[in-house]
């Protein structure tokens, strides 16, 4: 597998573009990916019960088992909108259909911003009038974020027998993160010749690892969705469960939703460290997932992190409060590559050391359950002075 340059419209067949529509007052905020012909598609939405408009829209489409759009907007949630909220995604996905002169159902609409608020149709309108196919994919990145300060990609490359396939990834979210999924979108496009039913159960592997095990400040929200597009323009031998192939495909997807999951927990609202926690000596993986997303889920431990503050003890209570059976009286811990505990002990430190390392910008946290041999691991960011900022003012 290779790391390449390129975008969501890198692999054969797709395209984008974004602009601004004027959901917001200046930045980019209207965008969509498009496929030349209908791909196979998969998906995995938020488990909060309280659910956008659009996602109800883009399950319904994606029940199909096809999808060649995906529209998006940004600065209006259109979540929390009743009955003309679901209208407006509906028209949403009627206008972009006909712009494309595609069946309604081929297109998946998705929308980020405040919570309340109806969508503006005339802006909607105003952005339909102005987008292309063949656009500015890079575009694409910028029109989707909220709080985010930087756009995420990443692409890759893999050879299946003669054919090149490319997967690209683009994904948004720096706020309200706590999948099960949260404020999250995340759209994957490859090329590769695969069912939607195999798409789906390589999506679904591989998002408890990926998007699931990333943390920012505990709120789950109602807008989060990962779509999968492949179109099968490389016309490869197509991609069959239970064959080399799709090892070598979901080793990919693993790649491009790791990357965008590190890349959302870096650029957490007013984040300056990324955390990572490394589980291991766990007696199942679940068990080793829950304590690695505990700890970097705490408050006290993200506070402790923001301060450069090694202060261990808040790590060994998140471990006790997971939730999962294990033996309080094996547990070894380290930050980056210093032990703080070993058996549940503490240990000496060198505090110069601690202190150099503590100042990084992304920090470590391993912890040994010395119960097992499963292993887990998660990502998250400090919570430092600025979230407050940030999301004190977010309306305004």
């Amino acid at each position: 597998m290779k790391l390449i340059d390129g975008n969501i419209a890198s692999p054969l067949g797709f395209s984008a573009d974004g602009l601004h529509a004027g959901f917001k007052k200046r930045k980019l905020d209207f965008g969509w990916i498009v496929s030349e012909v209908p791909a196979s598609v998969a998906g995995v939405y938020t488990t909060n019960q309280v659910i956008a408009a659009p996602l109800i829209v883009t399950k319904q489409a994606q029940q199909l088992e096809k999808m060649q759009a995906i529209v998006v907007n940004s600065g209006v949630a259109n979540s929390c909108t009743g009955q003309k909220g679901l209208e407006d995604a509906y028209t949403m996905q009627e206008w972009t259909a006909k712009k494309l002169g595609i069946a309604n159902d081929l297109v998946g609409v998705a929308s980020t911003g405040v919570i309340g608020e109806f969508l503006p149709l005339d802006k909607l309108e105003n952005g339909l009038s102005k987008i292309v196919v063949n656009g500015n994919a890079d575009d694409f990145a910028q029109a989707i974020l909220t709080t985010d300060t930087v756009t995420k990609t990443i692409t890759v490359e893999e050879t299946f027998g003669k054919d090149v396939v490319t997967m690209s990834g683009v994904a948004k979210g720096s706020g309200m993160i706590h999948p099960n999924m949260a404020t999250m979108l995340a759209f994957i496009t490859c090329d590769a010749n695969i069912s939607s039913q195999t798409l789906q159960k390589a999506l679904s592997q591989k998002v408890e690892t990926t998007f699931n095990q990333i943390t920012v400040d505990g709120d789950t929200s109602t807008n989060d969705m990962v779509l999968v597009l492949s179109n099968g323009c490389t016309q490869n031998q197509e991609i069959i469960e239970g064959t080399e192939d799709y090892d070598r495909f979901v080793a990919m997807l693993h790649v491009v939703m790791t990357d965008l999951a590190k890349k959302i927990a870096k650029d957490g609202e007013g984040a300056t460290k990324l955390i990572q926690v490394d589980v291991t000596g766990a007696k199942d993986s679940l068990s080793a997932r829950m304590v690695a997303k505990s700890i970097v889920g705490s408050s006290l431990v993200k506070t402790a992190i923001f301060g450069e503050d090694a202060n261990w003890g808040r790590i060994i209570a998140a471990i006790g409060y997971a939730g999962v059976d294990l033996d309080v009286e094996k547990i070894d811990i380290a930050l980056e590559h210093l032990p703080v505990m070993i058996q549940s002990s503490p240990v000496s430190f060198d505090q110069e050391e601690m202190e150099e390392v503590m100042q990084k910008d992304q920090i470590t946290i391993s912890v040994n359950l010395n119960s097992g041999l499963e292993s887990g691991r998660a990502w998250g960011c400090d919570l430092s002075y600025d979230y407050v900022k940030i999301n004190a003012l977010y309306r305004t």
